[in-house]
């Protein structure tokens, strides 16, 4: 397994598109339940297998992530050969980025030298969807990029 399997609530979200799964691989609901009761080791790759191919399927469509701590903010924008990263660092204890308060001190503070702001950019690597994947496991989330926008445009007001 590539990734990690699909809880069960996402298995679930998901039926139709295992059923449609299943039927690619000529495998019918009886033979199906068959197969859970009578191969469970099969059923569990099966389910690894489609799990995989849905999170293939998210993954390469990533542009963008974010992640925010109480201290950092962290964008990031997946482009063809690199990882572009807008990084947020506040100094100051008593404020905490994760909660709305805290947010709205440093849209509001952003030239306060307890705000560092900074970017840095690396090559992709080989597997470009394992690298957003273990982003994600760090709590990373996918998003649209808006906020990375914004901070670019703060940072680089000609682009």
């Amino acid at each position: 397994m590539k990734y990690e399997r699909l809880t069960r609530e996402q298995l679930e979200e998901l039926h139709e598109e295992f059923s449609r799964f299943l039927a690619s691989q000529q495998i019918t609901k009886d033979e199906w339940d068959k197969i859970k009761s009578e191969k469970p080791q099969v059923a569990e790759e099966e389910l690894d297998l489609f799990s995989d191919l849905v999170w293939e399927g998210v993954l390469n469509k990533v542009e963008y992530l974010e992640h925010f701590s109480p201290q950092h903010i962290f964008l990031f924008h997946f482009k063809e050969e690199v990882i572009e990263l807008i990084g947020i660092k506040l100094d100051n204890q008593a404020v905490d980025l994760q909660t709305t308060e805290g947010y709205n001190w440093l849209r509001n503070n952003l030239m306060n030298e307890d705000v560092d702001v900074y970017t840095s950019q690396k090559p992709i690597t080989e597997d470009r969807n394992k690298d957003i994947f273990a982003l994600i496991k760090q709590g990373a989330r996918i998003t649209k990029g808006e906020l990375y926008a914004y901070f670019k445009k703060i940072i680089q007001p000609s682009n």
